[in-house]
């Protein structure tokens, strides 16, 4: 009688090698590719209203709820998906911080949540000090990155620092620094995106440096 549970006899009673089968290789993908580009686009429009180039405020949430959010959203999943979770973490809060500025932005011009007109300023700061707080955590937890990804997420910090003085004080001048800060913090995205898309095409990985704490 066979045995079945030893299917590499039965193999050999027909004349079939018994082939181990490989473990199948992790899918590979690289969703910054979708972010940094559209994080691109959405922080340079917030520094175009903040510095006043473009002296519209609302300006910039075409670009922010169609492009950066929804573009933020797709790489956060993809990233969750392939099982990059520090990535996935990082796309999800920017995601949350410029799609809630979308909410608010249409929100306060629509009165969609019933606050009232000289409750406006006090609203805006309240999203920016949570910004702040949410970013400033992420940056001292992610010390053990290469210190590109937090000086990145400092350069956020101080930007809505300034920003947020701004608010309070009704400080132009504040609110102009800060802008220019988002315009760093812009640059330094490029760099990654350059250094990502120059990888995938052949080139060689720019440098990012080694982590702050070990």
């Amino acid at each position: 009688m066979t045995d079945l549970a030893e299917p590499a006899t039965v193999d050999s009673a027909v004349g079939e090698p018994d082939v181990e089968q490989s473990p199948s290789a992790p899918p590979e993908g690289n969703p910054g590719l979708v972010a940094l580009p559209l994080v691109i686009a959405g922080g340079f429009g917030l520094g175009c209203t903040n510095t006043g180039i473009v002296d519209v405020p609302a300006a910039a949430v075409p670009i922010l709820l169609s492009a950066t959010a929804v573009g933020l959203l797709i790489a956060t999943i993809w990233a969750a998906a392939l099982g990059q979770n520090v990535n996935a973490t990082i796309y999800g809060v920017f995601f949350g911080f410029y799609g809630s500025y979308a909410a608010l932005s249409l929100g306060l011009t629509h009165d969609w949540f019933g606050i009232a007109g000289a409750d406006a300023g006090l609203t805006i700061a309240l999203w920016l000090g949570t910004g702040l707080f949410t970013i400033g955590l992420l940056t001292v937890l992610l010390l053990r990155l290469p210190w590109t990804y937090p000086v990145l997420l400092l350069v956020v910090d101080i930007a809505l620092v300034l920003l947020l003085i701004g608010n309070l004080a009704d400080s132009a001048l504040a609110t102009k620094a800060g802008g220019w800060f988002v315009f760093v913090f812009v640059a330094i995205v490029v760099y990654f995106h350059a250094g990502s898309l120059g990888e995938e095409t052949g080139g060689r990985p720019l440098p990012l440096c080694r982590p702050l704490i070990g």
